[in-house]
Order: C-alpha cells, then sequence, then structure tokens
C-alpha cells in the first residue's frame, strides 16, 4: 500500500468505440496510451470506470421485493444471486511497455449486460507492487458513450398471422398523411381531383386540366405490440419482452412488407420500418431505449392499437402479463377480425396464466414464455 504513494506516472488515452454494441455480446474496441512522462512505464494494466450504475432506493426496494416473493423460503441455499443493476463486464488488459512520450495501443473488451445507453467515465492505469499484493491507480477523465441494443433471439421460419391487405395512398401512408408519392401517368382532369394533383406544364401543353395519378397499394403490413406496463424498472420479464420485439424486429423481411412498432413511454409511439421507409436497425435503436411505464394507464395502449390496427394484415403483441385488461385487448383486437399471435412473458417460477377460455383461439395463437428459458419457448413458433 505504501508504494501506491510513489506511483506518479502522468498518461493521455483514446478510444476507438463502435457505434453498437449487443446486450450479452463481447464488445471489442482498441484503445491507444500515450506515456507522458520521461520513464518507461512497464508492467502495467488498463481498466474501465463504467458509470455509476446504484440504483435509487424505490428502484432497489421494487426489485427486492419480486425477488423476495420469487425465492422459496424453506430452501436451504438460493443458489449465486447476479446482481441486476451491473451493466457490464470489465476485462483487465495488461499493456505493453511505454517509451517515454512514445503511445501503446491495445484491444479492450467488455460484455455489456443491459441495453441501453453505456457510459464510460474514464479509463484506471494500474500498476502492482513489487509483491503482487497491491494495485495503485492512475485515473485518465475519458467520458465516452456506446449505445447497447437488446439481445435477440433466433426464431424460427414464423408463418406471421394475416395476408395483403389493401393500403389507400400506398407506402408513403406508413410515414406521411395525404395521397401516395407513388407517381403512375397523367391523366384527364376529372372533377373531384385535387388542385395539387394538377400537372401545369402538360395543361399548357395540351390546353385542357390533366392531373397526376398516384398508385394504391396491396402489401403487409404488420403491427408490433411491446407491453411497456410493470411494475418495477428492473422487471427481468420487461428487459425479455423488449429482446423479444428485437429479435422480430430484425427477423421479419420488411423489404416487401411494412412492421410497424407500437408502445407507450412519455406518450404513444408507433414507428414504421419496411419498404424504404426506415429500416430494421432503426426499431432496435428505439427498442435500446424503452423504459417501463407505470402501472394504471394501460387503456392508452388499448387506444393505441385499436386506432391502428384496421390498418394491419397481423399484429404480434408482447405481454408481460394476462390479466382482464389485457384479455380485453386480445378480445377486442380479436372483434375486428385481425389475426394475431400472442406472446404472454412471465417471471421464471410464476404459474403459467390459463389463456385460451371458451370459444377462443380461432384467430390468434398464444404462447407462454417463462424468463430463463426464452430460446425454447420461441422454438415453439415453428
Amino acid at each position: 500500500f505504501g508504494s501506491s504513494f510513489f506511483f506518479r506516472a502522468r498518461f493521455s488515452a483514446t478510444r476507438v468505440l463502435p457505434r453498437f454494441g449487443t446486450a450479452g455480446v463481447p464488445l471489442r474496441y482498441t484503445m491507444a496510451l500515450r506515456n507522458l512522462t520521461t520513464k518507461t512505464q512497464a508492467g502495467l494494466a488498463v481498466v474501465e470506470n463504467i458509470a455509476d450504475a446504484r440504483p435509487s432506493f424505490q428502484d432497489w426496494l421494487a426489485f427486492q421485493l419480486a425477488y423476495e416473493q420469487r425465492a422459496r423460503s424453506l430452501r436451504l441455499s438460493q443458489g449465486k444471486r447476479s446482481n441486476p443493476f451491473k451493466l457490464a463486464h470489465v476485462k483487465i488488459v495488461a499493456l505493453p511497455p511505454a517509451l517515454p512520450n512514445q503511445e501503446v495501443r491495445v484491444q479492450c473488451q467488455l460484455v455489456p449486460l443491459r441495453r441501453g445507453l453505456l457510459r464510460l467515465q474514464s479509463v484506471a492505469v494500474a500498476r502492482p507492487d513489487p509483491f503482487g499484493l497491491f494495485r495503485a491507480f492512475v485515473e485518465v477523465r475519458l467520458p465516452q458513450s456506446v449505445l447497447i441494443l437488446p439481445k435477440r433471439y433466433p426464431l424460427p421460419l414464423v408463418a406471421l398471422p394475416g395476408t395483403m391487405k389493401y393500403q389507400q395512398g400506398g407506402v408513403a401512408l406508413a410515414s406521411n398523411v395525404g395521397q401516395s408519392d407513388e407517381f403512375v401517368a397523367l391523366r384527364d382532369y376529372r372533377q373531384g381531383d385535387p388542385l395539387r394533383h394538377i400537372h401545369w406544364r402538360s395543361w399548357a401543353r395540351a390546353g385542357k386540366p390533366v392531373v397526376k395519378e398516384f398508385e394504391d397499394e396491396f402489401f403487409v403490413r404488420h403491427a408490433l405490440v411491446l407491453d411497456t406496463f410493470t411494475k418495477h424498472s428492473q422487471s427481468e420479464a420487461f428487459e425479455e419482452a423488449a429482446s423479444i420485439a428485437a429479435s422480430f424486429a430484425c427477423t421479419i423481411q420488411t423489404q416487401e412488407s411494412l412492421l410497424d412498432l407500437l408502445f407507450i413511454g412519455s406518450q404513444s409511439y408507433c414507428f414504421t420500418a419496411g419498404r424504404g421507409v426506415a429500416h430494421g436497425e432503426q426499431l432496435l435503436e428505439i427498442l435500446a431505449s424503452v423504459r417501463p411505464s407505470p402501472r394504471g394507464a394501460f387503456d392508452k395502449l388499448e387506444h393505441l392499437v385499436l386506432n391502428h390496427v384496421g390498418k394491419v394484415s397481423g399484429c404480434i403483441l408482447v405481454l408481460l402479463a394476462w390479466d382482464k385488461q389485457r384479455r380485453e385487448l386480445v378480445q377486442s383486437v380479436r372483434a375486428l377480425g385481425v389475426p394475431m399471435l400472442v406472446l404472454v412473458v412471465v417471471e421464471p417460477g410464476r404459474e403459467k396464466p390459463p389463456l385460451l377460455g371458451p370459444g377462443e383461439g380461432r384467430t390468434e395463437r398464444f404462447v407462454v414464455l417463462e424468463c430463463g428459458k426464452i430460446e425454447q419457448g420461441l422454438a415453439q413458433l415453428k
């Protein structure tokens, strides 16, 4: 410990981070450190310092109560309990000898554990004492961040519900309000045509009003509904639900179809990808930042879905429970004749809910997914 007071080296550092990472997948990047002293520095190691991940007392208490409800009181050993608030596993990397005023490069690695923005605050350069019992640190401030995308599961070839459906106005209505911008041809003016569709050059050439004609199209459009209403912000079921939604978002082929992501955050959101409107990667970025919503406002999600479901060929619902409100939502969508795939995510050890009642199950398919067994559950979709 006394030898640590004699470690007065100075360094500067830079990182070359990728744009995105994925939860549970090693994130590799390059770091360059420059020795700013006049002496050769050898036997050093570098450690990343991540932003403080300690939760608020309310978040910690909510998780603690949820964990105690799942734990078996008479079990002698609960096994090793993981820290749900830890953001990443950081690997200590040894540095090659750094000559005076010279730069060394190393390949660093960390494993992000949760989706969202991972903030790196600083780099700690460590030197062990002569006996290898204690390390002294020199901190180099280097704030940076990288967006961690949700974990994705492999999905089998899923026959999604619904078929091609007439979309008034064509593809442009996926992102704009108004008629399609898919130009087809010119034709003579008919009473009732909007003035903004008049083709003035053709009118001047032909001596009579000529308008542009646009195309209405038939194509497949699916709604991917994510339930964000849960008791606490660190819900394992919610994180798994976001991963399931991300798995569908990056698996569904959107070259010839549209995928609408619907959820409730600070307000109602609907994001569309496919057919040149946006890419599935953009949906993954959105899902990386989705946060739970407080319980008690589920009617907002029901209102959003019912207002939108008339435009889609089929609906995929990822739910966090199976209660009266969610059952009524499914019944309302069924009444509109829209095929559904309903996925209900439950906490580990919880009793699986009885999903189907009398007369149900004709236009929808139900699958219960238990946390910790999500991949096996998704394999049932074959």
